[in-house]
């Protein structure tokens, strides 16, 4: 899966990391849905770190389609909930 973070890049990343990702995505979700700010930005940083230590970084000339696309470090909670499918960030 080619999963590409926002202002970053792109990384291939092997679908059995995804139960792992989709924990933290999990995480992600109740703490929008709650408002919790500083917990949404802690779990943000986490479920991106452990998609960059996972994955293997494509060239920046690279032109494969993202499968997945993942807000930027900085993004807002705002910006988060207009990128939410029913699933998270994360599908599955």
């Amino acid at each position: 899966m080619i999963v590409r973070i926002m202002g970053e890049g792109q990384v291939k990343l092997s679908d059995s990391h995804l139960p792992e990702l989709n924990k933290l995505d999990d995480e992600l979700l109740v703490e929008m849905e709650n408002g919790d700010g500083p917990g949404f930005r802690r779990t943000l940083t986490a479920l991106l770190s452990k998609v960059r230590e996972l994955g293997a970084p494509l060239p920046d000339d690279s032109l494969e389609p993202s499968e997945l696309i993942l807000p930027s470090p900085d993004a807002t909670l705002e910006e988060v909930r207009e990128l939410l499918s029913d699933d998270g960030l994360i599908p599955g």
